[in-house]
């Protein structure tokens, strides 16, 4: 007879998803042990073994849900019928405000994924090329003429933007300086004009 899902099965395992995210950022994720973790997360050792076999299945399904998420949230806020520089600042609002509670999980990512096995190293890759083509596109649609002329540009042009967005949880603190939405839009403005300037 197979065993009854508990109700609170996802809730619980998000909880410790996003506290082993904070845990992993804040200690780093080889110097952290379950036991640790178990104490971080209130909860029992077995417990966390219930949902993850292993550290590193813990790990992968941060990343991995992490990039989901993202992905979803690109694709939905990309809309190639708007004009091009509105969909190009869309998306990178959309970006920093899917950060906005994931400094953690972004952080564990750009930090820790390489500890994990080639095989799902290489399924977080496809999910990162997939956010990155995405938005490969709609800058190429700001400028087509020069990305047509220049095609070896739009990558080192794209990862530059995600240079920008993706250290913003390294110096950014809530409530000083510059606001979140505002970064963005910052972020829109320098790529824009120096794009447009490019070409």
């Amino acid at each position: 007879m197979a065993r009854t899902i508990a109700k609170d099965h996802e809730k619980k395992r998000l909880a410790i998803l996003r506290t082993a995210a904070r845990f992993f950022a804040t200690h780093g994720f080889d110097r952290s042990s379950m036991n640790q973790l178990a104490i971080a997360c209130g909860v029992s050792k077995a417990l966390i073994y219930h949902y993850y076999d292993s550290k590193d299945a813990l790990l992968y399904d941060i990343v991995h849900t992490h990039l989901s998420d993202l992905l979803k949230t690109v694709r939905a806020a990309d809309d190639n019928q708007m004009d091009p520089e509105e969909n190009l600042r869309a998306i990178i609002h959309a970006i920093l405000d899917a950060y906005r509670d994931a400094d953690a999980e972004h952080q564990v990512q750009t930090e820790a994924m390489t500890s994990l096995p080639a095989e799902q190293r290489e399924v977080l890759a496809d999910l990162q090329r997939k956010i990155v083509h995405i938005v490969a596109n709609a800058l190429a649609a700001v400028t087509p003429d020069l990305y047509t002329r220049h095609p070896e540009r739009l990558r080192p042009v794209t990862m530059t933007l995600f240079g920008m967005v993706n250290w913003f949880y390294m110096w950014h603190r809530p409530g000083k300086g510059i606001s979140r939405s505002d970064y963005a839009n910052l972020v829109t403005d320098m790529v824009l004009r120096g794009v447009i300037g490019l070409a």
